[in-house]
């Protein structure tokens, strides 16, 4: 009887965990952007709930997360119960659980060209990837082509490279995403990108494989800028869409990205790189947050 007892008790569900976060927070923001940006394989969305495989170290797993008032709830896979430490600042991360929204309008609205924008979309937060190398493949394919286009490619990539997740459900990711070595060693014939882009990618995941290329920002975002720059064919908007992006830097801003230059907010003529990177002078330290509020007025204008 004791014995069956104990295989029961072992049997309960895990209670799923509660990420609480400063009011307001959007769940449909995120929503949208996974729905345009989701990675075949890797990702899984519904409208109530976002999952994805992971691999941190030598472990791997899925995490999901579902919107209930004021938090989100956390469910990790089984392989994936002992890593609740390890996993969940980088999800706090992942959805921008931390930061404060309130502060951040206060000193965005002291400029009067966003304050419409900041009362349209009250709270937006800023995506961060889960996996900074994931981030840069995902970057550097999409140079100069559209998100759905990067979107397929990079789903090539899954499909062609990713290895199978090993407690995969039926109704969820099935692939973790490829390794850099994995992708510095494929030629990646028929992928569907230009010579040149293939290769800054295999040079860019052969940096980060060998150990040349450290994605951390230990040393300043300004020196992980420049050490991704050094990179043949990456350049600055590059560099700076990780680091955004990557690493959720709340004072990264990609002055060149056509989305900032081309948002309703400039008008019908848009604004030059230089001068918009001059007007962004008055954001800092914020500046991350101004972009999403002009790629969100340049999203919906579309």
């Amino acid at each position: 009887m004791t014995a069956i007892a104990s295989t029961i008790r072992t049997r309960e569900p895990i209670e799923p965990m509660r990420l609480h976060y400063f009011e307001p927070w959007s769940w449909k923001q995120f929503q949208q952007h996974f729905a345009l940006r989701r990675l075949p394989g890797v990702e899984h969305l519904t409208p109530d709930s976002y999952c994805r495989s992971f691999r941190l170290g030598a472990r791997s797993g899925w995490f999901r997360l579902r919107p209930i008032p004021g938090a989100l709830e956390l469910e990790l896979s089984p392989s994936a119960q002992d890593l609740e430490p390890q996993l969940t600042p980088r999800i706090r991360q992942m959805f921008d659980l931390d930061c404060d929204p309130a502060a951040i309008a206060q000193h965005l609205g002291r400029d009067p060209l966003l304050q419409g924008l900041l009362a349209r979309y009250p709270g937006l937060r800023l995506p961060v990837a889960f996996d900074p190398f994931e981030q840069g493949v995902r970057t550097i394919i999409g140079q100069q082509v559209t998100v759905k286009a990067a979107v397929t490619i990079a789903g090539r990539l899954v499909e062609r490279l990713g290895e199978p997740l090993a407690d995969a459900e039926v109704e969820g990711p099935q692939r973790l995403f490829p390794t850099p070595q994995t992708i510095a060693d494929d030629p990646l014939p028929g992928i569907g990108m230009p010579g040149k882009r293939v290769d800054t990618l295999r040079r860019f995941a052969q940096a980060v494989a060998d150990g040349s290329l450290e994605l951390n920002l230990a040393a300043g975002i300004e020196s992980l800028i420049e050490r991704l720059c050094a990179l043949p064919g990456v350049g600055r908007w590059t560099a700076e869409y990780i680091a955004l992006r990557a690493f959720g830097q709340p004072d990264a801003f990609p002055s060149a990205d056509l989305g900032l230059l081309k948002s309703p907010l400039w008008g019908p003529e848009g604004i030059s790189a230089r001068e918009l990177a001059s007007r962004a002078e008055q954001w800092r330290p914020w500046r991350a947050y101004a972009a999403v509020y002009l790629w969100q007025s340049y999203a919906e204008e579309k």
